[in-house]
């Protein structure tokens, strides 16, 4: 059976903090002035494209609609899957509006219009690297004075010999991965070590 049509256009907005203990409230506000219909909000980084909250906000849209978005980095920060993003969003005859930019796209943009997305698209790309490169800085600061040593193991080195015992006759992965509280992948590379 096909799902019946809208009966009027919704404003869709999309919301995304960069981690779990971030508040998306002073996006939240901004939006709120376009009293949307529905608010998706993705918890995760903005390096790519693979996000729940974004995956259910395209499934949620149709032709008509209109994605509101705080800025332009919050819908990502790599210049290629903000252009298809917004390209593809237009190709479904639904308009993309990034409020603090104040710049509208429907897919018949001039040509000002398109370089300066794509101007915003880079310096977003831009921020995201110099963040990563920081990151990088910090955590070799950190060794160096000896107060990063990595992650905390998930076994103790008891734990992962008698690991290594039971995986070895065949008992089953997947079991011995529960019980140990682990995933399978972090079971799989205590088993190669």
């Amino acid at each position: 059976m096909v799902a019946a049509a809208r009966r009027h256009s919704k404003k869709v907005a999309y919301v995304r903090v960069s981690s779990v203990d971030q508040n998306p409230e002073r996006q939240l506000e901004s939006i709120a002035s376009e009293q949307p219909d529905k608010t998706f909000t993705d918890k995760c980084s903005g390096k790519d494209t693979k996000r729940p909250q974004l995956e259910a906000m395209l499934s949620y849209v149709r032709e008509g609609d209109t994605v509101v978005i705080h800025s332009l980095d919050r819908l990502g920060r790599n210049l290629d899957d903000l252009r298809k993003a917004v390209t593809d969003l237009n190709n479904r005859g639904i308009a993309v509006e990034f409020l603090k930019e104040h710049m509208t796209f429907t897919g018949d943009d001039s040509s000002l219009t398109r370089l300066m997305f794509n101007m915003l698209a880079s310096f977003a790309e831009f921020e995201r690297s110099l963040i990563r490169e920081r990151q990088r800085e910090g955590l070799a600061l950190a060794k160096k004075k000896g107060v990063y040593r990595g992650r905390k193991p998930s076994l103790t080195a008891e734990q992962a010999q008698v690991l290594r015992k039971r995986a070895a006759p065949g008992e089953q992965k997947a079991a011995l991965a529960r019980e140990f509280g682990v995933s399978r992948e972090t079971l799989y590379q205590y088993i190669r070590t």
